[in-house]
């Protein structure tokens, strides 16, 4: 709070504390011509009279009591902006006592965990039970509290990974972040292509995760020639990507932004940025540990629950 503001908190107490005690010593004192106190000079139908009874004094007195409290409310606990009470008190000091009290009866629940490999993790109820209360408290705004995302935000669930599902990568992301950049290609494809260059590249793109509709597709095959002076550097050859700069695999039918055509064409001509931000400093390694043992799990336990399934 700056200066200004603190002298304006200080002015409008002022006013206030001094405006009751000028309000009761207004009210309180007689003046020459007023009334009796038994009577206002208010009568009606000739015998009904309204008295003026003067408060009781010991009301009057807690009224008094009432700002002396105030006053030393004030000088204890501090009210004047800026300015701190006596005793030192701040709203923001007993937060920080109490959260450092909550902090050490977390730190006891997190500890048998610390360190532990992700996928040793998984296997504990008990940890995976914390790790879904992070992940709904920390990543289901948009991962989506089942995990399975939305457009621009990955599905948690399947084997498809940008940056790797192994329990270390996964760790990697959850700990550091990641920034998913896709540049724009807008320019670069139409002057090497001409005006349809865009939409040759989507036509081939397509058909990396669809291989029989390549055949006698003209404009995919004019699409395969920007991809492969273009597209190639970070997706690969054969579109299958690079999980080391988070370049995503072409070939499994599996689209972030969605696949329509003008989806596509908004990401090779505006391109994207995605970013999934650092989480080690706000959760801290153990809990970041718990919660990629969630994710993994994620996947891992549908998998082994669709592998049993086919084995019966």
């Amino acid at each position: 709070m700056s200066m200004g503001w603190t002298w304006y908190v200080i002015a409008l107490v002022a006013l206030n504390i001094l405006g009751c005690v000028w309000l009761l010593w207004w009210t309180a004192r007689r003046r020459p011509g007023d009334p009796k106190p038994e009577d206002t000079l208010h009568t009606w139908d000739g015998d009904i009279t309204e008295y003026n009874k003067p408060l009781p004094r010991w009301w009057i007195n807690l009224f008094y009591l009432t700002i002396i409290f105030a006053i030393g409310y004030l000088f204890w606990y501090g009210g004047l902006g800026n300015i701190p009470g006596y005793s030192g008190w701040t709203s923001q000091k007993e937060h920080a006592a109490d959260k450092a009290v909550e902090d050490a009866k977390l730190e006891q629940t997190f500890k048998p965990y610390a360190g532990q490999p992700i996928d040793q993790l998984a296997k504990d109820p008990k940890a995976l039970a914390l790790g879904r209360s992070i992940f709904g408290n920390t990543c289901a705004t948009c991962h989506g509290s089942s995990g399975q995302g939305a457009i621009g935000y990955p599905n948690l669930t399947d084997d498809i990974w940008h940056w790797g599902g192994s329990p270390d990568r996964i760790l990697e992301t959850v700990l550091d972040g990641r920034e998913g950049v896709m540049p724009e290609w807008g320019t670069v494809l139409t002057g090497m292509g001409g005006p349809e260059a865009v939409d040759y590249t989507i036509a081939y793109v397509r058909t990396l995760s669809a291989p029989e509709t390549l055949q006698n597709n003209y404009m995919a095959a004019r699409g395969k020639k920007l991809y492969d002076g273009v597209c190639v550097a970070c997706h690969g050859v054969d579109g299958k990507g690079n999980q080391d700069i988070g370049a995503p695999d072409l070939t499994d039918n599996y689209w972030l932004y969605g696949n329509s055509r003008e989806s596509l064409y908004k990401t090779i001509t505006e391109g994207r940025h995605g970013t999934m931000p650092a989480h080690r400093e706000l959760l801290g390694e153990t809990r970041v540990r718990l919660v990629a043992a969630y994710v993994w799990s994620l996947s891992h336990n549908q998998a082994d629950t669709r592998a049993s399934t086919s084995a019966k």
